[in-house]
Protein backbone atom coordinates (compact mmCIF):
# COMPACT_ATOMS: atom_id res chain seq x y z
CA UNK A 1 0.00 0.00 0.00
CA UNK A 2 1.39 3.35 -0.64
CA UNK A 3 0.26 6.45 -1.58
CA UNK A 4 1.35 9.20 -4.26
CA UNK A 5 1.38 12.73 -4.00
CA UNK A 6 1.10 15.62 -7.19
CA UNK A 7 1.78 19.32 -6.93
CA UNK A 8 -1.07 21.20 -8.60
CA UNK A 9 -1.52 24.85 -9.63
CA UNK A 10 -2.50 27.47 -6.29
CA UNK A 11 -1.33 24.99 -3.52
CA UNK A 12 -3.26 22.47 -4.79
CA UNK A 13 -2.19 18.96 -3.99
CA UNK A 14 -3.52 15.48 -5.38
CA UNK A 15 -3.07 12.56 -2.83
CA UNK A 16 -3.36 8.94 -4.63
CA UNK A 17 -3.46 5.87 -1.93
CA UNK A 18 -3.20 2.55 -3.49
CA UNK A 19 -3.79 -0.92 -2.00
CA UNK A 20 -2.12 -4.15 -3.15
CA UNK A 21 -5.10 -5.18 -5.05
CA UNK A 22 -5.41 -2.89 -8.09
CA UNK A 23 -7.54 -0.27 -6.08
CA UNK A 24 -6.73 3.33 -6.03
CA UNK A 25 -8.55 6.81 -4.44
CA UNK A 26 -7.36 9.75 -5.41
CA UNK A 27 -8.38 13.04 -3.53
CA UNK A 28 -7.88 16.97 -3.71
CA UNK A 29 -6.85 18.87 -0.72
CA UNK A 30 -8.82 21.52 -3.03
CA UNK A 31 -12.53 20.69 -1.16
CA UNK A 32 -11.66 17.13 0.14
CA UNK A 33 -12.97 16.46 -3.72
CA UNK A 34 -12.49 12.47 -5.02
CA UNK A 35 -11.32 12.71 -8.40
CA UNK A 36 -11.25 9.04 -9.25
CA UNK A 37 -12.04 5.69 -8.05
CA UNK A 38 -9.82 2.85 -9.52
CA UNK A 39 -11.84 -0.85 -9.34
CA UNK A 40 -11.59 -3.77 -10.86
CA UNK A 41 -14.30 -5.58 -13.04
CA UNK A 42 -14.84 -9.61 -12.70
CA UNK A 43 -11.88 -9.18 -16.09
CA UNK A 44 -9.51 -8.34 -13.60
CA UNK A 45 -9.92 -4.49 -15.55
CA UNK A 46 -9.35 -1.57 -13.49
CA UNK A 47 -11.39 1.41 -14.81
CA UNK A 48 -12.74 4.95 -12.75
CA UNK A 49 -16.11 3.99 -11.05
CA UNK A 50 -17.00 7.63 -10.09
CA UNK A 51 -17.59 10.56 -12.50
CA UNK A 52 -15.14 13.85 -12.34
CA UNK A 53 -13.55 16.43 -14.40
CA UNK A 54 -10.60 15.22 -16.76
CA UNK A 55 -8.81 18.36 -15.97
CA UNK A 56 -8.47 19.37 -12.04
CA UNK A 57 -8.78 23.12 -13.42
CA UNK A 58 -12.47 22.38 -13.80
CA UNK A 59 -13.38 21.87 -9.95
CA UNK A 60 -12.17 25.18 -8.77
CA UNK A 61 -16.22 25.98 -9.60
CA UNK A 62 -17.46 22.59 -9.71
CA UNK A 63 -21.51 23.25 -10.04
CA UNK A 64 -22.37 19.79 -9.66
CA UNK A 65 -20.10 19.33 -6.61
CA UNK A 66 -18.42 16.22 -7.91
CA UNK A 67 -17.09 14.00 -5.66
CA UNK A 68 -16.76 17.07 -2.94
CA UNK A 69 -16.56 17.33 0.55
CA UNK A 70 -19.93 19.33 1.18
CA UNK A 71 -20.28 20.65 4.54
CA UNK A 72 -21.32 22.86 6.70
CA UNK A 73 -24.64 21.65 5.53
CA UNK A 74 -25.18 18.95 3.02
CA UNK A 75 -28.83 19.64 1.15
CA UNK A 76 -31.51 22.35 1.08
CA UNK A 77 -31.76 24.53 3.74
CA UNK A 78 -35.74 26.24 3.19
CA UNK A 79 -35.80 30.01 2.50
CA UNK A 80 -31.86 30.47 3.17
CA UNK A 81 -33.24 30.88 7.12
CA UNK A 82 -33.21 29.06 9.90
CA UNK A 83 -34.02 29.54 13.87
CA UNK A 84 -31.84 28.72 16.64
CA UNK A 85 -32.16 29.22 20.24
CA UNK A 86 -34.16 32.50 19.48
CA UNK A 87 -31.93 33.75 17.04
CA UNK A 88 -33.11 33.59 13.51
CA UNK A 89 -30.00 32.99 11.16
CA UNK A 90 -29.80 34.25 6.94
CA UNK A 91 -28.07 32.01 4.80
CA UNK A 92 -26.90 32.57 1.37
CA UNK A 93 -29.68 31.74 -1.21
CA UNK A 94 -27.56 29.95 -4.04
CA UNK A 95 -30.49 27.74 -5.19
CA UNK A 96 -33.51 29.48 -5.71
CA UNK A 97 -34.60 31.19 -2.98
CA UNK A 98 -33.04 28.06 -1.30
CA UNK A 99 -29.65 27.71 0.62
CA UNK A 100 -27.84 24.95 -0.78
CA UNK A 101 -24.23 22.38 0.15
CA UNK A 102 -23.52 25.30 2.47
CA UNK A 103 -23.60 28.13 -0.09
CA UNK A 104 -21.27 28.97 -2.59
CA UNK A 105 -17.92 29.05 -0.65
CA UNK A 106 -19.20 26.21 1.60
CA UNK A 107 -16.31 23.52 2.40
CA UNK A 108 -16.45 22.55 -1.22
CA UNK A 109 -14.69 25.33 -1.81
CA UNK A 110 -12.16 25.15 0.78
CA UNK A 111 -8.11 24.21 0.64
CA UNK A 112 -8.00 21.84 3.84
CA UNK A 113 -4.81 21.00 5.83
CA UNK A 114 -3.43 17.80 5.11
CA UNK A 115 -1.44 15.07 6.18
CA UNK A 116 -0.93 11.23 5.11
CA UNK A 117 -1.33 8.50 7.21
CA UNK A 118 -0.05 4.54 6.34
CA UNK A 119 -0.03 1.49 8.56
CA UNK A 120 0.14 -2.03 7.21
CA UNK A 121 -3.64 -2.59 6.15
CA UNK A 122 -4.41 0.88 5.25
CA UNK A 123 -3.22 4.26 3.75
CA UNK A 124 -5.12 7.29 3.93
CA UNK A 125 -5.28 11.73 4.40
CA UNK A 126 -6.79 13.48 7.27
CA UNK A 127 -8.45 16.33 5.86
CA UNK A 128 -8.57 19.50 8.73
CA UNK A 129 -9.99 23.10 8.63
CA UNK A 130 -11.38 25.68 11.78
CA UNK A 131 -14.38 27.39 10.44
CA UNK A 132 -15.13 31.07 12.09
CA UNK A 133 -18.19 32.32 13.64
CA UNK A 134 -20.01 34.12 11.48
CA UNK A 135 -18.55 32.16 8.47
CA UNK A 136 -21.08 31.66 5.68
CA UNK A 137 -23.50 33.06 8.26
CA UNK A 138 -23.53 30.26 10.20
CA UNK A 139 -23.05 30.39 13.85
CA UNK A 140 -20.41 29.35 15.96
CA UNK A 141 -16.43 28.01 15.26
CA UNK A 142 -16.45 24.62 13.92
CA UNK A 143 -12.94 22.39 14.00
CA UNK A 144 -13.44 19.59 11.04
CA UNK A 145 -11.50 16.83 10.63
CA UNK A 146 -12.27 14.26 7.65
CA UNK A 147 -10.77 11.02 6.73
CA UNK A 148 -10.03 9.20 4.32
CA UNK A 149 -8.55 5.78 4.12
CA UNK A 150 -8.11 3.07 1.84
CA UNK A 151 -7.98 -1.15 3.02
CA UNK A 152 -6.95 -4.08 1.54
CA UNK A 153 -10.40 -5.11 1.67
CA UNK A 154 -11.16 -2.37 -1.24
CA UNK A 155 -12.86 -0.40 1.36
CA UNK A 156 -13.03 3.65 1.10
CA UNK A 157 -14.18 4.93 4.74
CA UNK A 158 -14.44 8.19 5.20
CA UNK A 159 -14.67 9.67 8.79
CA UNK A 160 -16.16 12.90 9.81
CA UNK A 161 -15.39 14.75 13.24
CA UNK A 162 -16.32 18.26 14.72
CA UNK A 163 -16.72 20.50 17.94
CA UNK A 164 -18.22 23.48 17.94
CA UNK A 165 -18.41 26.59 20.21
CA UNK A 166 -21.77 27.19 19.65
CA UNK A 167 -24.74 25.59 18.68
CA UNK A 168 -24.71 25.30 15.13
CA UNK A 169 -26.49 22.77 12.32
CA UNK A 170 -23.67 20.97 10.86
CA UNK A 171 -24.57 17.62 9.07
CA UNK A 172 -21.56 16.60 6.32
CA UNK A 173 -21.52 13.86 3.34
CA UNK A 174 -19.31 13.58 -0.03
CA UNK A 175 -21.07 14.05 -3.28
CA UNK A 176 -19.16 11.23 -4.97
CA UNK A 177 -21.06 10.32 -8.20
CA UNK A 178 -20.72 6.41 -8.72
CA UNK A 179 -20.96 4.79 -11.98
CA UNK A 180 -20.03 0.96 -11.96
CA UNK A 181 -19.97 0.33 -15.53
CA UNK A 182 -16.41 1.61 -15.88
CA UNK A 183 -15.36 4.81 -17.18
CA UNK A 184 -18.83 6.32 -17.56
CA UNK A 185 -19.40 3.99 -20.67
CA UNK A 186 -23.49 3.04 -19.45
CA UNK A 187 -25.80 5.50 -18.16
CA UNK A 188 -27.08 4.46 -15.09
CA UNK A 189 -30.15 3.29 -15.97
CA UNK A 190 -29.34 -0.39 -15.09
CA UNK A 191 -27.84 -0.22 -12.46
CA UNK A 192 -29.47 -2.24 -9.87
CA UNK A 193 -30.15 -1.22 -6.43
CA UNK A 194 -30.89 -2.30 -2.69
CA UNK A 195 -32.07 0.30 0.05
CA UNK A 196 -32.41 -0.93 3.65
CA UNK A 197 -35.57 1.88 3.70
CA UNK A 198 -38.94 1.83 3.19
CA UNK A 199 -39.38 5.40 4.11
CA UNK A 200 -38.48 8.87 2.20
CA UNK A 201 -39.38 12.49 2.88
CA UNK A 202 -41.79 14.14 0.07
CA UNK A 203 -40.05 17.12 -1.57
CA UNK A 204 -41.99 19.59 -3.31
CA UNK A 205 -41.57 21.59 -6.33
CA UNK A 206 -38.34 23.47 -5.49
CA UNK A 207 -37.26 20.53 -4.19
CA UNK A 208 -37.92 21.17 -0.10
CA UNK A 209 -38.78 18.14 1.69
CA UNK A 210 -42.60 19.22 2.94
CA UNK A 211 -42.24 17.24 6.73
CA UNK A 212 -44.34 14.33 5.42
CA UNK A 213 -42.33 10.61 5.94
CA UNK A 214 -43.59 8.49 3.06
CA UNK A 215 -44.32 5.08 2.81
CA UNK A 216 -42.13 3.83 0.28
CA UNK A 217 -44.68 0.90 -0.26
CA UNK A 218 -45.27 -0.01 -3.82
CA UNK A 219 -43.65 3.02 -5.38
CA UNK A 220 -40.46 3.41 -7.15
CA UNK A 221 -38.59 4.44 -4.07
CA UNK A 222 -39.37 0.81 -2.76
CA UNK A 223 -35.86 -0.26 -2.90
CA UNK A 224 -35.66 -3.25 0.25
CA UNK A 225 -35.71 -5.48 -2.39
CA UNK A 226 -33.38 -4.34 -5.20
CA UNK A 227 -34.71 -2.53 -8.24
CA UNK A 228 -33.02 -0.58 -11.52
CA UNK A 229 -32.41 2.57 -11.31
CA UNK A 230 -34.27 3.59 -14.58
CA UNK A 231 -37.79 2.45 -13.01
CA UNK A 232 -37.53 5.89 -11.34
CA UNK A 233 -36.22 7.51 -14.22
CA UNK A 234 -38.85 6.54 -16.30
CA UNK A 235 -41.80 6.73 -13.53
CA UNK A 236 -44.67 9.19 -14.42
CA UNK A 237 -45.12 9.46 -10.28
CA UNK A 238 -45.23 13.12 -9.33
CA UNK A 239 -41.94 12.42 -6.93
CA UNK A 240 -40.27 11.01 -9.66
CA UNK A 241 -41.02 13.67 -12.51
CA UNK A 242 -40.54 17.01 -10.10
CA UNK A 243 -37.03 16.26 -9.42
CA UNK A 244 -36.30 15.85 -13.14
CA UNK A 245 -36.65 12.37 -13.77
CA UNK A 246 -35.66 10.06 -11.19
CA UNK A 247 -34.42 10.64 -7.79
CA UNK A 248 -33.30 13.05 -5.13
CA UNK A 249 -35.00 12.21 -2.14
CA UNK A 250 -33.78 11.65 1.69
CA UNK A 251 -34.25 7.99 2.16
CA UNK A 252 -34.43 7.03 6.30
CA UNK A 253 -32.63 3.93 6.95
CA UNK A 254 -34.33 0.86 8.18
CA UNK A 255 -30.91 -0.11 10.16
CA UNK A 256 -32.07 -3.48 9.98
CA UNK A 257 -29.40 -4.80 7.81
CA UNK A 258 -25.88 -4.77 8.28
CA UNK A 259 -25.34 -2.61 4.25
CA UNK A 260 -27.52 0.14 4.11
CA UNK A 261 -27.33 -0.10 -0.13
CA UNK A 262 -25.94 -2.50 -1.80
CA UNK A 263 -25.12 -1.34 -6.07
CA UNK A 264 -24.33 -3.61 -8.76
CA UNK A 265 -23.58 -3.66 -12.45
CA UNK A 266 -24.23 -6.74 -14.52
CA UNK A 267 -21.88 -6.14 -17.52
CA UNK A 268 -18.79 -5.56 -15.35
CA UNK A 269 -20.06 -7.33 -12.38
CA UNK A 270 -18.76 -4.90 -10.14
CA UNK A 271 -20.12 -4.58 -6.80
CA UNK A 272 -20.71 -2.05 -4.25
CA UNK A 273 -22.20 -1.75 -0.62
CA UNK A 274 -22.53 1.13 1.94
CA UNK A 275 -22.05 0.75 5.81
CA UNK A 276 -22.71 3.53 8.10
CA UNK A 277 -23.96 4.99 11.14
CA UNK A 278 -25.82 8.20 9.78
CA UNK A 279 -29.69 8.11 9.91
CA UNK A 280 -30.44 8.24 6.03
CA UNK A 281 -29.22 9.47 2.62
CA UNK A 282 -29.84 11.21 -0.20
CA UNK A 283 -29.67 9.41 -3.53
CA UNK A 284 -29.31 11.65 -6.35
CA UNK A 285 -29.43 10.13 -9.95
CA UNK A 286 -27.80 12.91 -11.53
CA UNK A 287 -31.16 14.59 -13.42
CA UNK A 288 -29.72 17.92 -13.70
CA UNK A 289 -26.16 16.74 -14.69
CA UNK A 290 -25.76 18.67 -17.98
CA UNK A 291 -24.31 17.95 -21.43
CA UNK A 292 -21.18 18.10 -22.93
CA UNK A 293 -18.63 18.70 -20.11
CA UNK A 294 -15.11 16.94 -20.88
CA UNK A 295 -14.72 14.07 -18.08
CA UNK A 296 -12.44 11.14 -17.57
CA UNK A 297 -13.42 8.71 -20.26
CA UNK A 298 -15.71 11.10 -21.86
CA UNK A 299 -18.15 13.51 -21.52
CA UNK A 300 -21.01 14.27 -19.36
CA UNK A 301 -24.67 13.84 -20.08
CA UNK A 302 -28.14 13.09 -18.20
CA UNK A 303 -28.18 10.07 -15.56
CA UNK A 304 -24.47 9.33 -15.32
CA UNK A 305 -23.78 8.62 -12.05
CA UNK A 306 -26.01 7.99 -8.79
CA UNK A 307 -24.93 10.04 -5.10
CA UNK A 308 -25.38 8.23 -2.16
CA UNK A 309 -24.94 11.10 0.50
CA UNK A 310 -25.47 9.72 3.49
CA UNK A 311 -26.10 12.39 6.05
CA UNK A 312 -28.68 14.11 8.75
CA UNK A 313 -31.83 15.75 6.75
CA UNK A 314 -31.50 19.93 7.25
CA UNK A 315 -34.76 19.39 6.74
CA UNK A 316 -34.97 19.03 10.83
CA UNK A 317 -34.41 22.59 10.79
CA UNK A 318 -38.00 23.54 9.99
CA UNK A 319 -39.86 20.00 10.75
CA UNK A 320 -40.43 18.36 13.80
CA UNK A 321 -40.09 14.28 13.75
CA UNK A 322 -36.76 14.11 11.68
CA UNK A 323 -33.06 13.41 12.44
CA UNK A 324 -31.37 16.27 14.05
CA UNK A 325 -28.43 18.61 12.31
CA UNK A 326 -28.00 20.53 15.39
CA UNK A 327 -24.48 20.65 17.02
CA UNK A 328 -24.08 21.23 20.58
CA UNK A 329 -21.02 22.68 22.11
CA UNK A 330 -20.83 19.54 24.78
CA UNK A 331 -20.86 17.30 21.46
CA UNK A 332 -18.61 15.68 19.07
CA UNK A 333 -19.96 15.11 15.70
CA UNK A 334 -18.61 11.70 14.84
CA UNK A 335 -20.18 9.86 11.81
CA UNK A 336 -18.48 7.22 9.21
CA UNK A 337 -19.40 5.74 5.95
CA UNK A 338 -17.68 3.01 4.62
CA UNK A 339 -17.83 1.85 0.69
CA UNK A 340 -16.61 -1.20 -0.02
CA UNK A 341 -16.04 -2.53 -3.74
CA UNK A 342 -15.94 -5.90 -5.19
CA UNK A 343 -17.22 -8.51 -7.99
CA UNK A 344 -19.89 -11.05 -8.08
CA UNK A 345 -19.17 -14.21 -7.22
Amino acid sequence: MKIDIKHLQRDWKEYTLRNDHGMAVSLLNYGGIITRVMVPDQDGTVENVMIGYKQAEDYETNPHFFGALIGPVAGRIQGAAFELDGNVYMLEANDGENHLHGGSNGFHQVLWDTEPLQDEDRVGVVLSYSRKDGEGGYPGRIDVSVTYLLTNENELILEYEAVTDQSTPLTLTNHAYFNLSGNGKETIHHHHVTIDSHQFLELDKELIPTGTVMDAADTPFDFRKGRRLQDGITAQTEQNDIVGHGYDHYFLFDHSRSKSVMMTEQTSGRVQTIETDQPGMVMYTANNLQNGLELHGGTSRKHLGVCFETQCPPASLHHDGLPPVILQPNERYQQRTVFTFSTKK
